[in-house]
């Protein structure tokens, strides 16, 4: 087994278009010498990201691209705010360069506003801030980056890959009382949601590579948006509608670790004339589970805010058809985000058809559960990870969805280490010798944190931490079952239950089939020509 039967090669990205291939001097389609570390939780990678800016000097360059960006939220504290943080960066000569997604209308409960006024506040310190509205018709901009490459101390370029916007809500840690400056979601998660998140921090050549999917997207000559009323906001706001140059790229840094990283991404095929750097798209994010899920034969470890769309699913389904002992564990968030009359049903909708392919494929093999504090508020779950076999490991912006894997602009770190897991399972048919140090350790975190048993050598054992799961949510549930008594069983884990299908149609206020959008949220009719 070798980094190329779980990996895509040149070819089978897709693109033929893009730089990020080519620009490797051995042809690879991803980079290696990487050290790539896990940031759980937004409190862990805001302190991070905040360090890390307010060490950088003049000359040195910040580019990042996001879905959401509030220009007052807070990194650490007060005097920490996101958009005053950028803007003194640039203040100081930095070159402070981003993208945000132009988004749809306010009155729809996404970001315009938000996102121009943190594009305005950079640009008063003399960074440039573009709104990006170059997508398809109900899609978006979702790619959540950051690079940080400095002039006379390369050793120090580091980049921030995953699924943490910079805005509200996302600043919680692992003790998830929410962040003090929330967004309201729906009421069971209260007035300031609980939130689990991860990304990425990497160091290395891979940091050139996510700057190249930063220009590549900079340098699109397509304006920002074609919509003639956006035209008219940009002139009334005398807003930035062009991107300056950017200064050339300068030399990846050098190797210092073991990961191998290859970067996924979701472009669509753009109406009326596509991206320069991918004319009819990308789906290499689709094409990598794909290919990762047929190798797939012991332990898929998904948390992820959607797990909706049986097509998407059914590459799961598949790899638990052909191999009796494969498992599934998936986390989610117990509640949708929303609670319209509409939207909730319908994303209801997505994730019971979901699993239900899951569940006929692979029975009690699968489970798949929510998390809850230890006031009993329910987690909501916005981490996008997932974990083959202990050897795959992929964190990224993107979901298990249809939308993530076609529609909407998406970025994804496929993690593979060059060292293996010393530690065997007991089993002696499970992972064996072919365990990857990082995917292990980021699984055992994570499950570590959800069953409070720390990153325990015990969980490495797939069956055995299968079962964990199980018996950790078992003695929760049955702890509120029995009102609460007594003391309060360790775990944060509640087996997730989907409603009735037919009763949650019923919901509806008009039948599914007359829905102009479907419980991906994109509107009816704009399937693509090619999915992946």
């Amino acid at each position: 087994m070798t980094r190329a039967d779980w990996l895509l090669n040149p070819g089978e990205r897709g693109n033929p278009a893009t730089r990020l291939d080519r620009r490797h001097p051995d042809g690879e389609a991803w980079s290696r010498g990487n050290h790539v570390r896990p940031l759980v939780h937004g409190a862990v990678y805001f302190a991070e990201l905040l360090e890390a800016v307010r060490a950088l000097n003049r000359g040195d360059l910040l580019l990042f691209t996001d879905w959401r960006g509030d220009p007052d939220e807070r990194l650490a504290g007060p005097g920490t705010e996101i958009g005053a943080v950028l803007s003194g960066a640039a203040e100081r000569g930095v070159v402070v360069k981003g993208l945000l997604w132009r988004s749809h209308l306010d009155s729809l409960h996404f970001s315009e506003e938000e996102n121009r006024h943190l594009g305005e506040e950079i640009g008063r310190g003399g960074g440039e801030c573009l709104l990006d509205m170059r997508v398809r018709p109900g899609g978006s901009h979702h790619q959540k980056l950051v690079v940080l490459r400095h002039r006379d101390r390369p050793e120090l370029d580091v980049a921030y890959v995953g699924g943490i916007d910079l805005c509200h809500n996302r600043n919680d840690d692992a003790e998830h009382r929410g962040d003090r400056q929330s967004m309201p979601l729906a009421p069971a998660y209260g007035p300031h949601p609980p939130w689990h998140d991860v990304q990425l921090a990497l160091r290395g050549p891979v940091v050139g590579d996510v700057e190249a999917v930063f220009r590549e997207r900079w340098e699109d000559p397509a304006p920002l948006s074609r919509s003639p009323l956006i035209r008219v906001r940009e002139r009334m706001h005398s807003e930035d509608i062009s991107a300056d140059r950017l200064q050339p790229q300068r030399p990846d840094p050098a190797p210092c670790g073991t990961h191998t990283v290859q970067l996924l991404r979701t472009y669509p095929n753009r109406l009326l004339g596509g991206y320069p750097f991918a004319p009819d798209g990308e789906r290499s994010i689709a094409r990598g589970y794909t290919k990762a899920l047929r190798r797939a034969r012991a332990l898929i470890y998904l948390e992820d805010q959607y797990l909706w769309s049986p097509r998407v699913v059914a590459c799961f389904a598949r790899a638990l058809r052909r191999h009796p002992r494969l498992r599934v564990i998936g986390v989610v968030p117990t509640v949708p985000e929303e609670a319209g009359r509409l939207t909730r049903p319908m994303n209801l909708i997505g994730r019971i058809k979901a699993l239900d392919e899951l569940r006929r494929a692979g029975g009690d093999r699968v489970a798949v559960y929510g998390l809850e504090n230890r006031s009993a508020t329910p987690v909501y779950v916005h981490a996008k990870v997932c974990v083959i076999d202990d050897i795959w490991a992929s964190v990224g912006s993107d979901n298990i969805n249809l939308r993530s894997w076609t529609h909407d602009s998406e970025l994804s770190c496929v993690v593979y280490d060059e060292r293996t897991d010393p530690r065997r399972p007991a089993d002696p048919g499970g992972l064996g010798d072919g365990a990857r140090a990082f995917a292990r350790e980021l699984r055992l975190e994570l499950m570590g944190e959800h069953t409070d048993a720390g990153a325990t050598d015990a969980l490495c054992d797939p069956v055995s931490a299968f079962d964990a799961f199980v018996e950790s949510a078992a003695a929760l549930d049955a702890w509120h079952g029995g009102g609460c008594r007594g003391p309060r069983p360790p775990g944060r884990l509640r087996r997730y239950v989907p409603p009735d299908l037919a009763v949650t149609q019923r919901m509806l206020a008009v039948p599914l089939h007359r829905l102009l959008v479907d419980p991906d949220g994109r509107p009816l009719g704009m399937r693509l020509r090619r999915t992946f």
